[in-house]
């Protein structure tokens, strides 16, 4: 049987999947962490403020990149989608389905349908199993592959179909390269035939030539298996490479959303025109031209934000209205939106376009 053949047997979806409408969607998510304090008696005194009522959809097949600084709480909203975190507030619909609402069975199937990559490919594989039982692992838990023979023909399968020969299939990991390792988790994530994978900082442990193989290997999966990306990272060259919309997130709320290239091109709030300016472009004399934007101040903490818009006091073109006000998502038209009060004012540096 042809890698094709084996890789494209049905497999259970759990809940039936809808055609139409996002694959995905945030409803004002919030996730707050409670701050306790004494040994005896522990009280709460306060909370981390890591995801505040974001709302996002993520459209079937696309890759929607989730950028921002650390600490901003990206990974804490994919780990609300990988039902790893119980939101305070809002919700997460997939396929037009609350999974808060989600019985056993139903759990179950939106396991199948939803999975990981993680940053570190070497701690999210078990250095106790070889690569075989990695991969074939999800397949047993869900009851999906009983024969073993079976199986075994799935594992090579998608070890093949994620660039690696099924001779590594007895190997553990500590006997493989960084790269080698992130395309085992790859073919992990990949076993169950999911709808959406979220890429939590796939690329960011890997060295610069492995990262452009792997991005390329992520990209022909999603083409041949029609899967949707949740890409979190901080590396905006590759971000802007792979992903069709962007979401920017800072101090754990949504401050633009676009499609990537207008995103790059023509960014309307103050913190992603900073990003943006830190980038280097790879032609010196643009990169001599540019004008780079230096925030000042530190990240306010989490657990105390500032009144207001959470990004006033490191804006340029803040004034006493940002700091009373707290601005909303504005549509500034073409799918893109800005949660600035300043939103549509030339921005504060010379965005480019040049390829990264």
């Amino acid at each position: 049987m042809t890698v094709a053949a084996e890789m494209d047997r049905p497999t259970s979806k759990g809940p039936a999947a809808q055609t139409e409408g996002p694959l995905l969607e945030l409803r004002g998510l919030s996730k707050h962490f409670p701050i306790r304090r004494g040994a005896l008696i522990p009280r709460t005194v306060g909370a981390v403020k890591a995801v505040d009522n974001v709302s996002l959809t993520i459209r079937r097949g696309e890759t929607l990149g989730l950028v921002g600084e650390s600490g901003c709480g990206k990974s804490t909203i994919g780990r609300c989608i990988l039902k790893l975190e119980t939101p305070t507030a809002g919700s997460v619909h997939f396929d037009g389905a609350d999974i808060a609402a989600f019985d056993g069975p139903q759990t179950a199937g939106f396991r199948r349908r939803v999975q990981a990559i993680f940053q570190d490919p070497f701690s999210s594989l078990n250095p106790r199993m070889k690569v075989a039982e990695i991969v074939g692992e999800p397949l047993i838990v869900h009851k999906m592959e009983p024969d073993r023979n079976a199986l075994d023909a799935r594992v090579r399968a998608l070890l093949d179909v994620c660039g690696l020969s099924p001779r590594l299939a007895d190997r553990y990991p500590h006997e493989m390269s960084g790269g080698q390792r992130q395309r085992v988790g790859i073919a992990r994530a990949l076993a169950l035939r999911p709808d959406l994978i979220v890429c939590d900082e796939a690329v960011s442990a890997l060295d610069v030539s492995i990262q452009a193989q792997i991005i390329r290997l992520l990209e022909d999966l999603r083409e041949e298996f029609d899967l949707t990306y949740l890409f979190i990272g901080h590396d905006l060259s590759v971000v802007r490479h792979i992903c069709h919309r962007v979401a920017v997130m800072y101090l754990g709320k949504l401050v633009e959303i676009s499609e990537s290239e207008r995103l790059f091109a023509d960014p309307q709030h103050p913190y992603t025109q900073a990003l943006l300016s830190a980038v280097p472009v790879p032609d010196p004399e643009i990169e001599e031209r540019r004008d780079h934007q230096v925030l000042k101040g530190e990240i306010p903490s989490p657990s105390n934000p500032p009144s207001g818009c959470v990004f006033h006091p490191r804006c340029p073109l803040a004034d006493q209205a940002c700091t009373e006000t707290v601005p909303e998502l504005r549509d500034l038209g073409d799918d893109h939106k800005a949660a600035c009060l300043k939103a549509g004012e030339p921005p504060t540096f010379q965005p480019t376009t040049a390829p990264p």
